[in-house]
């Protein structure tokens, strides 16, 4: 028997593909994962049965046990083909049929659910069970293992099953009615067992439901569909199911009743009929026949003897109910209708259980012997043993004081600190002192946390999640619910009835009872508070506490395992930031950075969210008909293999949270919390579920208010989650007319909403499609009631089911087209959106930190791309240059710079696309990309006509001085011919050196006064009278000039502070000006001209008109005349310089005198008899010695401005890198004066930085790197000459040639690396070119060696300066400052619009000299704090009008264009260099930092360390990546 029972099971295993769960058993994460959908309605092939089962089993669809199963077409039986009307006559009337007994009969639909049962580990069988019973199923009391065939009792699957019901009782004329809500494994009730003794034809199953809910298969029986006579699993089993009353009077019985259904013959299970019977307080025997002789007859006797009521009912008798005697009956079944019998029946068990009953209880089933019990598991009962550890604690403690002694950390003190830090966005009066008071409240409190957060119950709790294996583990937690459920049933039994009594301390009592309210989401809050405690004071963990450091990870391993996480506390309506932060980067550490699509959920309270959701995805949220989900909880799915492909994401992150408009939170914060909730959950999601009860949106006003509010500010910060509105509980789901008229209100509801919260929002927005793509056609979808019947019996309506995973197809089919986001992405948007949240204007004080670093790293990106082309046309430009002055190039065309920057422009441009294409954060960037490509093209298209420009500039020069040019060439041959004249007079005449350079001299003079006859000397500048004349052009008094005092204070000290920084801004902006100008003048070129001076006072005397104009001052002449005196001393300097070296060049005397070297060694040359190929040799050498130094210097600043570009960290990133930087280098040095020009001039100290620091690279700390550079480029020289020599000397000696040829050839294959012309008249003589060409690689030897050791101040002489190339591509950036404090925009792109100018780095407004009106006083406080307060402010110093500071873009102007976001993280720089300079900053504004502007003392805690460190902690924020 039990070896063909085992291969039946073996079989049958086979058959469901189930063979491999023996082992390897089914577990809910298999099923805590987003699969393929779930078939509905449609046949389903034998070895998808037991998962298409499962699938719509956790939808609770309990037609899951009615799974039609394909067959194939050769299961149908047929006769074998006849021919005649006979013959079909024959088969008609014939008992039997020809077919194939070899077939196999469908599986029975309980064998499936008992193999599934079989194949799953015990947390599966929990959840199962659970389904099982949610469906208003039997669930399995006792088992038959299949391979022993040893009784099990599953009570380890009831724990989570929780019935509700109503009693009702009758005292005097009134009737009482109970409702009582409980564990069932705790519930006394009493039970009614039937069995079966022998074969019956009526089914036992059938009736017992009739007894239940008759509209409802309890119990599965013969007649159900699917059934077939093999069944294989269910022979022993004994089923339990509850019948539990409604408090009605139609209710079968008046308390819950346990009826007990054992399958199979009784006779053959007798271990199982006496454990029944032994529990049962009813006992209903069916046999076929009551005789005394029957094998049955020894069983009734012994049941008839037995104290315990029993009912037979006798299949072969049709006489009615007979009371035998007191408790004992029987009834016949033949011949009549089941409900005459089932009437009858449900009176007698009525009339037995309104006695004395015995009672029973399912945790009594561990006590039975002779069976196995689930809980006795060894991993269970070490579970089990841990969790009664904590209960134990908690055990006879009120529930009210179970929080305040053992959760301190979360109570009274996380209350304490959220409401003071909320307060810290609301600060009036002296604010920073306001800030620092409240930020020592806060950590405080953290330090009270900290004492407080040694409970033993955190300790026991802590110690079990780090020491307990996986599955031990998994048990403890259950367990610990479990039992605290238990605990808490008991202490809230008062309180509901406190209820009752004093309706008008309704809201004392329900805050009561929410403190009450525990269960392990408070332990997890306690050990974020502990945490974030902790790590705010950065304290070790002392003896006796566990470490907190570990609590993210503990917590970690819990979320990826499937459990909720508390994402915002419900009871102090905050999100713990520092806590979720950490538990996501564990989490993050665990799977990787992982993709997910976030699914907010949103709705009324106890609307059935949480239901949805756990039907929807196999979730665990909370569910209960009083408080439902509190706060909001995240939980995450994954998606599974199967269907991965089809989606870009690998979890879907479901955020699930409490019902708006909560009773428990009614009063004047409801709005406020119901708004803070719906914005941030709105905010999170890539899709927002909302969930509304009913179908009136009359009744849903409120909530459609605050849901259309949260999407229009998302649509405001420029974020665009999708949403879907659910109806739930629609009466009527097939009336389509009724849908389409519901669809057309709700859309006029949510288009009237949208108009209200646009008035309050201050847009505009007319409907709701104006503020999220919505098609109320598609998006909105009608649910099924969830009940088929009214609770608590009902099982729930397939139809809701069907909407379900309707509704998830849906769903799933929106988010294949999303990307999702990433985890890290996730916990900065929490950041972001809490950080705004709590600012009172969302909207203005939204940063989008994720944003902002997509947005940084694309500026890196774009100072790459730039750089590449400037570098690229660096390159282009050298080489034309040199073409130019070659003689080589006379014009430049656009096109022609163009061609030769296409390729490198074309590899930017692709790398723009793959950019923009395939980073992670495409969708992100995307907005971007249309204003980058542009610039970049404006970028490439502004440095081909400056090179254009620049060159146009090179080519007219050359051309003026053409005549100078040939003077030139006319004044080297006159010296070449003259000095070999004179050799050869003295050849041989002289050989003492000295004698030789005496005859020279003596005739050099003569030869340069006989070749510059006619030439004009280049006269000096003047300066000064320069200056007097242009004065007095102007208008200006010699005695106005002389008494000059050119001192800006002498101006400015007796103007408000508004004034003296007007007047510094128009000093700042005429010296900008006046560099700008002078640097445009090609003096070097061209010489001085007094015109360029006349053009620097004529810019200062507009810009006075200009600033005169505005009306606010009026200068004095005095005022003109200084600042005139100023510009033109900044001209001075770079003036004379430029004209020095223009005199070298054009000067005819001082060009020839600086040629006198040269010619002495050409004559000494020839004296010694040396032959015109050494000479011209020597000649050659000479002028490839300048243009080398010149190619070298150049190159190589190119070179080390690349190096540093690309290598040094200041240089390297973006523009707020950059200023980080400059900030960090002027702490160092602790310059006053270079804060002072920093606050009033920032591009003017950028760019000393950037001199500064390229001089540091070159000359001290990177030395050895910039003479790497510069030896590499004279090595490349040397190469190129080298080549060059060979080539041509190789084509004279292959082609032939005379040395006019050879030097063609050679300087057409420098190839523009050098200039380099010559003339060769004088050496026509020259034939031997491999003599030429070893003389000149001699000299060229030489030439090298002293290249090597150039030093690097060379560069100055030349046109490329590395500081100039690095400040030309780096100050190329936004340089507005903030209104409020002057802190310099840190845009790396200089016209950014739309996007407002911002800076992370905002600092005191007194740094720049704000101050109170109509005092001395100083504004201590922070821009960024100032936007959060309740202050006001005048915009100018002469308004009459202020303005809010929470409003500043209102006060227009440069107001509107800057974003300042409410920042309340620790400004240390600021507060360091306020503290460290006072004295400085007083002098310096003659004003104080007192009264409303003292300094906090707090402030002067901070050290120069801690304030270069908060820069890099800023700048991380700003940079961190996705």
């Amino acid at each position: 028997m039990k070896k063909q029972y085992q291969t039946q099971t073996e079989t049958l295993l086979s058959r469901l593909h189930l063979q491999d769960k023996i082992q390897q058993k089914f577990s809910p994460a298999e099923f805590l994962q987003i699969g393929p959908p779930v078939k509905q309605d449609q046949e389903t092939c034998e070895k998808d049965l037991a998962h298409t089962f499962l699938q719509r089993l956790m939808m609770l669809d309990y037609r899951a046990r009615y799974i039609p199963v394909r067959k194939d077409s050769s299961d149908f039986v047929h006769s074998n083909p006849v021919e005649t009307d006979d013959n079909d006559l024959d088969v008609l009337y014939s008992t039997s049929v020809d077919s194939d007994q070899s077939k196999q009969s469908p599986v029975h639909p309980m064998d499936v659910q008992m193999a599934v049962f079989h194949c799953s580990d015990s947390f599966f069988k929990h959840n199962m069970i659970t389904k099982l019973s949610q469906c208003q199923y039997a669930v399995p009391l006792l088992v038959p293992d299949p391979v022993t065939m040893d009784i099990e009792c599953p009570l380890w699957t009831f724990r989570k099953i929780r019935k509700t019901w109503k009693i009702t009782q009758t005292k005097g004329n009134s009737n009482i009615v109970t409702l009582k809500s409980m564990p069932i494994c705790n519930a006394e009730t009493p039970m009614v067992s039937f069995f079966r003794l022998g074969s019956l034809s009526q089914s036992k199953s059938q009736l017992m439901n009739t007894l239940i809910n008759e509209r409802h298969n309890t119990f599965f029986h013969r007649n159900c569909q699917g059934s077939t006579k093999s069944r294989y699993m269910m022979d022993g089993v004994a089923e339990i199911a509850w019948y539990c009353p409604a408090g009605k009077p139609n209710d079968a019985f008046t308390d819950c009743t346990a009826f007990c259904n054992l399958h199979g013959d009784a006779l053959l299970n007798e271990k199982q009929r006496d454990i029944l019977t032994e529990k049962s307080s009813v006992n209903v025997v069916f046999i076929p026949t009551l005789d005394k002789g029957d094998k049955s007859s020894t069983v009734i006797s012994a049941l008839f003897r037995s104290p315990k009521p029993l009912i037979i009912l006798i299949a072969n008798n049709d006489s009615g109910a007979v009371q035998i005697n007191e408790g004992n009956y029987k009834m016949g079944l033949k011949d009549r209708s089941q409900s005459d019998v089932s009437k009858e029946l449900k009176g007698i068990i009525r009339n037995i259980l309104s006695g004395p009953r015995a009672s029973f209880q399912l945790e009594t089933m561990a006590e039975v012997s002779g069976i196995r019990v689930d809980e006795d598991d060894s991993l269970c009962q070490k579970g089990k043993s841990a969790a009664e550890e904590i209960v134990e604690l908690l055990q006879g403690m009120d529930g009210l004081k179970i929080k305040d002694t053992f959760l301190q950390c979360q109570g009274q003190l996380w209350s304490k600190w959220c409401r003071t830090n909320k307060e810290l966005y609301r600060l009036t009066g002296h604010i920073e002192k306001e800030k620092s008071k409240r930020e020592n409240e806060l950590k405080q409190i953290r330090q009270d946390q900290c004492k407080a957060s040694c409970s033993e119950l955190m300790k026991l709790l802590v110690g079990n999640l780090s020491s307990l294996k996986s599955t031990d583990r998994e048990y403890f937690l259950k367990w610990t619910q479990i039992l605290m459920d238990v605990l808490a049933l008991k202490k809230k039994h008062d309180k509901s009835d406190q209820l009752q009594m004093k309706q008008k301390e309704l809201e004392e009592i329900s805050t009561k009872l929410q403190s009450a309210n525990f269960g392990l989401e408070h332990m997890f809050r306690e050990m974020g508070q502990i945490y974030e405690a902790h790590k705010s004071l950065d304290k070790q963990p002392t003896s006796g506490q566990t470490d907190w450091s570990k609590y993210p990870e503990l917590a970690a391993e819990q979320m990826i395992s499937g459990h909720p996480m508390e994402l915002m506390d419900g009871d102090a309506g905050h999100v713990p930031l520092t806590w979720i932060s950490s538990l996501l980067d564990e989490v993050i550490k665990k799977l990787g950075n992982k993709r997910v699509f976030v699914l907010s959920v949103l709705g009324v309270q106890s609307s059935g969210k949480s239901t949805m959701l756990n039907a929807m995805f196999g979730l665990q949220f909370a569910v209960s008909a009083g408080r439902c989900t509190k706060g909001a909880f995240m939980q995450l799915v994954r998606v599974s293999e199967e269907i991965k492909k089809d989606f870009q994401f690998d979890y879907v992150l479901v955020v699930d949270t409490e019902g708006l408009r909560a009773l428990e939170l009614e009063g004047n914060t409801t709005l406020h919390h119901d708004n803070e909730l719906a914005t941030f959950v709105v905010g999170l999601g890539n899709m927002t579920l909302i969930n509304i009860f009913g179908e009136n949106p009359a009744d849903m006003q409120d909530v459609l208010q605050i849901v259309v509010q949260a999407f229009m500010r998302m649509n405001k910060v420029k974020l665009s989650p999708s949403c879907v509105f659910v109806h739930q509980n629609v009466s009527d789901i097939a009336a389509t007319e009724m849908n389409m008229d519901g669809k057309r209100r709700l859309q006029d509801k949510l288009d009237q909403m949208t108009q209200l919260a646009a008035k309050e929002e201050g847009c505009d927005a007319e409907c709701f499609s104006d503020v999220i793509a919505f098609d109320v056609q598609k998006d909105v979808k009608y649910f099924a009631q969830l009940w088929e019947g009214s609770p608590p019996m009902a099982p729930p309506n397939p139809g809701y089911s069907e909407s379900v995973q309707e509704l998830k197809t849906f769903i799933l089919s929106k988010a294949s087209q999303s990307e999702g986001i990433t985890l890290e992405q996730f916990k900065s948007k929490i950041h972001d959106l809490w950080n705004a949240l709590l600012n009172e204007n969302f909207v203005f004080s939204f940063k989008n930190t994720l944003e902002i670093a997509v947005y940084r790293k694309l500026e890196v990106q774009y100072g790459d791309w730039t750089w590449t082309l400037r570098s690229k046309m660096l390159i282009i430009e050298n080489q034309l240059y040199n073409r130019i002055e070659n003689g080589k190039l006379d014009k430049i065309e656009l096109s022609y710079l163009s061609k030769e920057m296409s390729n490198t422009y074309k590899e930017i441009e692709k790398a723009m696309t793959t950019y923009f294409d395939d980073d992670r954060d495409k969708e992100m960037l995307a907005q971007w990309r249309g204003r980058f490509e542009s610039k970049i093209k404006e970028f490439h298209d502004e440095q081909v006509r400056g090179v254009q420009r620049k060159l146009d500039e090179v080519i007219q020069q050359k051309n003026a001085r053409k005549k100078l040019d040939h003077k030139k060439t006319e004044f080297e041959n006159k010296l070449l011919q003259k000095s070999k004249d004179l050799a050869h007079q003295l050849k041989d005449k002289v050989e003492d050196e000295e004698e030789l350079r005496k005859q020279f001299d003596s005739v050099w003079s003569g030869w340069v006064t006989e070749l510059t006859a006619g030439t004009t000397p280049i006269k000096d500048i003047n300066y000064q009278e320069d200056q007097f004349t242009i004065l007095q052009e102007l208008g200006i008094e010699g005695t106005h000039i002389n008494q000059s005092k050119c001192n800006e204070s002498s101006y400015t000290r007796h103007l408000p502070h508004e004034g003296q920084d007007l007047i510094k801004a128009l000093i700042d902006d005429v010296e900008q000006q006046t560099l700008n100008i002078i640097k445009k003048k090609p003096v070097a070129k061209q010489g001085y001209n007094q015109a360029y001076l006349q053009e620097v006072a004529n810019k200062v005397k507009e810009k006075v008109t200009e600033f005169k104009l505005k009306g606010k001052y009026t200068l004095k002449k005095e005022f003109t005349v200084d600042l005139v005196l100023y510009t033109f001393d900044i001209a001075g300097s770079l003036l004379s310089e430029s004209h020095k070296k223009f005199k070298e060049t054009t000067d005819a005397r001082v060009y020839v005198e600086s040629k006198k070297g040269i010619y002495y060694n050409i004559f000494r040359k020839f004296c010694k008899g040396s032959s015109s190929a050494v000479v011209f040799g020597e000649l050659i050498c000479e002028k490839l010695k300048s243009s080398t130094v010149e190619a070298v210097c150049n190159n190589t600043a190119i070179g080390i401005a690349d190096e540093m570009k690309c290598n040094v960290p200041a240089f390297s990133g973006n523009r707020l890198n950059l200023e980080k930087h400059v900030l960090k280098s002027l702490a160092e040095k602790e310059d006053f004066n270079g804060f002072i020009t920093y606050i009033r001039n920032p591009r003017k100290q950028v760019e000393a930085f950037v001199k500064d620091e390229v001089q540091k690279y070159v000359f001290t700390v990177q030395r050895d790197k910039a003479q790497d550079i510069l030896k590499k480029n004279v090595e490349d020289i040397k190469r190129l000459v080298s080549q060059a020599l060979f080539g041509a000397t190789e084509k004279i000696k292959t082609q032939g040639g005379d040395i006019d040829s050879w030097l063609k050839k050679f300087s057409s294959l420098l190839n523009n690396e050098l200039k380099f012309t010559i003339c060769c008249q004088n050496f026509s003589d020259i034939n031997k070119f491999d003599f030429l060409k070893e003389e000149i690689e001699k000299g060229l030897k030489s030439i090298m060696e002293e290249m090597s050791s150039l030093s690097l101040d060379k560069m100055k002489e030349f046109k490329d300066q590395p500081d100039e190339i690095l400040i030309d591509q780096l100050c190329d950036c936004c340089w507005v400052k903030c209104p409020f404090c002057a802190a310099v925009c840190t845009n790396t792109l200089a016209d950014h619009s739309p996007d407002k100018h911002s800076v992370p780095f905002h600092r005191p407004s007194g740094i720049k000299g704000w101050h109170t009106r109509n005092s001395d006083q100083l504004v201590i406080d922070f821009c960024t704090t100032l936007v959060a307060s309740d202050g006001s402010f005048y915009p100018h110093h002469d308004s009459k009008e202020t303005f809010p500071f929470k409003e500043y873009p209102k006060a227009g102007g440069e107001y509107a264009t800057w974003e300042i976001t409410p920042d309340k993280s620790k400004l240390i720089y600021w507060k360091w260099f306020v503290c460290q300079f006072q004295q400085q900053l007083e002098t310096h504004h003659k004003l104080k930092f007192h009264g409303r502007g003292e300094i906090p003392s707090e402030w002067r805690t901070h050290t120069k360390e801690e304030a270069i460190k908060s820069l890099d902690e800023i700048w991380k924020g700003e940079q961190k990546q996705q």
